[in-house]
């Protein structure tokens, strides 16, 4: 008696488990150990070392913003496609721009890229609100679906031209730029708050660029750093073809 009692139970407990992510209950995040493995192997042993940017690496879903067929490569040492020509960048420099910017909670951010919308969701979980920016309107209104579903509220998506920066949201503290212009846009720079930070691959299309670091102090001088050479897909332009 006490054995049938017992599998009732059981069968009980499965059927509640079931009908549960039936209803739209996501089940226990299977990525777990594949993210912490992303974090420790490709990202702290490379010399991130921020302790908020590696828990927000160790937090955000990258399986969730890429295609489904490539989810089980997420997690991988590499760019992965995400369609419209766009890909989403390697893990370790989605950390290492997200470090270079020096993110606090009081923030304001500006990504030029959203793409998948990855780097804006570890961005919201370092900074006050990211705003973003989409040239490629598929991909801006998928990456605001995917971020609402998944809870990130202070972020605000705009599909638009990337170059000219959001005027009408500046000045921010931060800017990430995402794909690679031929030269550093101008209304970036000049959205960019006393004391901000920018960080923009740039050079020649489809060829290797340069991560520079950028920063205004508070008489609006600015100074770059040259970081590291880097391949990005180009900042694509609306009239620029």
């Amino acid at each position: 008696m006490n054995s049938r009692r017992a599998f009732a139970l059981s069968c009980l407990a499965w059927l509640g488990a079931c009908a549960q992510q039936g209803d739209g209950a996501e089940p226990a995040d299977s990525f777990a150990a594949a993210r912490k493995r992303m974090v420790d192997t490709q990202i702290a042993a490379r010399g991130v070392d921020d302790p908020r940017v590696l828990a927000a690496m160790r937090e955000v879903p990258r399986h969730r913003f890429v295609p489904p067929a490539l989810q089980r490569e997420a997690y991988g040492d590499r760019p992965l496609p995400i369609g419209e020509g766009q890909t989403i960048s390697q893990p370790y420099i989605v950390a290492l721009m997200t470090e270079l910017v020096r993110p606090r909670a009081s923030d304001r951010a500006l990504e030029v890229g959203t793409g998948s919308g990855y780097q804006a969701a570890v961005l919201a979980r370092l900074v006050g609100h990211v705003y973003t920016i989409e040239i490629e309107e598929s991909l801006g209104r998928e990456a605001e679906a995917r971020l609402r579903e998944l809870g990130y509220d202070n972020v605000t998506v705009r599909i638009g031209d990337g170059y000219a920066g959001w005027p009408e949201e500046a000045p921010f503290d931060v800017i990430v730029v995402t794909a690679a212009p031929d030269h550093v846009p101008q209304p970036l720079l000049d959205q960019l708050a006393p004391g901000g930070r920018l960080v923009v691959p740039v050079g020649p299309t489809y060829s290797v660029q340069e991560l520079q670091l950028i920063e205004k102090d508070s008489s609006g001088k600015l100074r770059t750093k040259r970081v590291a050479p880097v391949r990005f897909v180009p900042l694509r332009r609306k009239n620029a073809g």
